[in-house]
């Protein structure tokens, strides 16, 4: 996987600046509060569990042009930690907490099995051929006999990951999305239109920001 800079088609947007506008009450603004200020501690995986999950992070939503990246691992291991979940489960795959704990396991395992070394040792290009091996079902570590790679990676890592990143107000900014506005709520709604507090696509094409396996 090849390194690409994000470039975002709105830029100087801050959907922050919408704080002290009609869009955002008391409510709306504790919760992003929260999501800026209080990103919690490490309480559900073991150290080299973390380390596996914080390392899969960054190959899946690279962030290399943010100063201050995204936390997304902390936000997994504190809805594990209080055993939140969306009340679904795929078939084949073990509940949310034992997934999430086999899966960290076996990545570090395949990394053993195909280097010799953690799987947060390796370098970005090895840590990405784990990533694709998981897409294909093609992995070798004895951890995924009764885990499926490929379900896990597609319906709980990557759907995970992604959701909460993209529930950050700084990815929100990136893709020019107001949040939550309430109490103003989105009145124009048809195609091609939109409210005049919202962001203004200032660029005639995206840059996408690549998530591997997608």
């Amino acid at each position: 996987m090849t390194e690409e800079r994000f470039t975002t088609p709105y830029p100087g947007y801050d959907v922050l600046e919408k704080w002290r506008t009609p869009s955002w009450n008391d409510q709306t603004r504790a919760v992003i509060a929260k999501r800026l200020h209080e990103v919690p501690p490490r309480r559900f995986f073991t150290e080299l569990q973390w380390a596996t999950l914080e390392a899969v992070c960054h190959r899946v939503v690279p962030q290399p042009e943010r100063l201050h990246p995204v936390p997304i691992a902390p936000w997994i291991d504190a809805k594990l930690h209080k055993g939140q979940g969306s009340g679904t489960r795929y078939a084949g795959l073990p509940r949310d907490r034992d997934c999430w704990r086999r899966g960290m396991d076996a990545i570090e395992a395949e990394a053993q099995h195909r280097f010799r070394r953690s799987y947060h040792e390796l370098d970005q290009a090895e840590q990405d051929i784990i990533l694709h091996a998981m897409k294909e079902d093609e992995v070798g570590a004895p951890n995924w006999k009764d885990l499926p790679a490929k379900k896990f990676m597609r319906h709980v890592l990557l759907r995970e990951i992604v959701a909460i990143y993209y529930a950050h107000p700084a990815a929100w900014s990136e893709i020019g999305f107001g949040g939550p506005a309430s109490p103003r709520g989105y009145v124009r709604m048809g195609f091609n239109r939109r409210d005049p507090w919202e962001a203004q696509e200032e660029q005639t094409e995206l840059a996408v920001r690549k998530v591997v396996g997608r």
